[in-house]
C-alpha cells in the first residue's frame, strides 16, 4: 500500500516556463493526507521557492530541495548535504571560463550570483521565488555550499557534457530543466533524500511512489516501489521507472480511488 508520494516539480507538475501549479492539485495532495499518505515535493529549487509554488498548503507537507541537498520536515532540517569548498571554488572557475553560463550558488540562507545579466536576476526573483544575493566572487561566500547550478540557455547539452566529462571523478552532474545543470553533494541526490524520509516514517521503497522526468529524478524513481517517468522525460529516464505517464494528477486521483 501507498503511503508516501514523491514528486518532481518543473517538468513534472509545472511544465517548463509555468510559474503556478494547478490548484487542484493542492486538493489532491490534502485528500491523500486524510487517507495517511505524505506528499514530498522534490525539486532541485531553493526551499523558499517551493514554500510559495505550495503556499496554501505549504505547512501539510515536506521537501526535498536542492536536489536532496536538504531534507525538511515541519520546518526542521533532517538531512543535509554539502559540496567541499575548494571543489566549489574550482567549479566557479570552469564556469566562468565558459560562454553563455551563468553560475547560481545554493546555501540554507540564500543563492548566490555573480551576474549582472539584470533579466536573469528577475527570473531567478520572480518567476522562481527565489532568494538572491548578489556578490562579486562567488568564492567570498562563508556558507555550506549546498549545490552549484549553471543557466545556459543557449548551448546546456554540450555544457553538460563538458562538466560531467571534467569533474565526474569529484562530484555528481546532472541536468535539472532543460536549461540547467546542477553539482551536487557526492553523498545526496533524490533517491538518498526519499530513503531518508522512508526512514524517518518508518516506511519501506515500497510503500513509496515517485514522478520525476530528469537524470536528477532516476535515483529517486529506482528507489520508490512505483516509479513514474513523465511521458516527455528526458532520455533515458524512463528505464529507471516502473511505470510513464502523462499526468501526476490524474494517476493520484486514480491512487485516491
Amino acid at each position: 500500500m501507498i503511503k508516501l508520494v514523491a514528486s518532481d516539480i518543473d517538468g513534472t507538475l509545472l511544465k517548463y516556463g509555468e510559474n503556478e501549479l494547478n490548484p487542484e492539485l493542492f486538493d489532491i495532495i490534502l485528500q491523500l493526507k486524510k487517507q495517511g499518505i505524505r506528499f514530498i515535493a522534490a525539486s532541485g529549487r531553493q526551499y523558499a521557492s517551493l514554500r510559495r509554488l505550495f503556499e496554501p498548503i505549504k505547512d501539510e507537507i515536506s521537501y526535498i530541495t536542492e536536489n536532496g541537498s536538504l531534507c525538511i520536515h515541519d520546518g526542521e532540517i533532517i538531512s543535509r548535504g554539502t559540496i567541499d569548498r575548494e571543489l566549489g571554488i574550482r567549479i566557479f572557475e570552469e564556469i566562468r571560463n565558459r560562454e553563455h553560463c551563468d553560475a547560481v550558488l545554493s546555501c540554507e540562507d540564500s543563492c548566490y550570483i555573480e551576474t549582472k545579466d539584470e533579466e536573469f536576476l528577475r527570473h531567478l526573483e520572480e518567476d522562481m521565488g527565489n532568494k538572491v544575493t548578489r556578490v562579486d566572487d562567488l568564492s567570498t561566500v562563508t556558507s555550506p555550499f549546498l549545490k552549484i547550478a549553471i543557466f545556459d540557455n543557449v548551448t546546456p547539452e554540450e555544457t553538460f557534457v563538458h562538466f560531467r566529462e571534467e569533474f565526474k571523478s569529484d562530484i555528481k552532474v546532472v541536468t535539472s530543466g532543460n536549461e540547467w545543470v546542477d553539482f551536487i553533494s557526492p553523498e545526496a541526490n533524490k533517491g538518498t533524500a526519499l530513503q531518508v524520509f522512508l526512514d524517518y516514517f518508518h516506511l519501506i521503497p515500497e510503500e513509496a511512489m515517485a514522478f520525476g522526468d530528469q537524470h536528477n529524478d532516476i535515483e529517486m524513481l529506482h528507489l520508490a516501489g512505483e516509479g513514474y517517468a513523465m511521458s516527455n522525460a528526458a532520455p533515458g529516464v524512463a528505464s529507471h521507472s516502473t511505470y510513464v505517464t502523462d499526468s501526476v494528477i490524474e494517476t493520484l486521483k486514480e491512487l485516491l480511488g
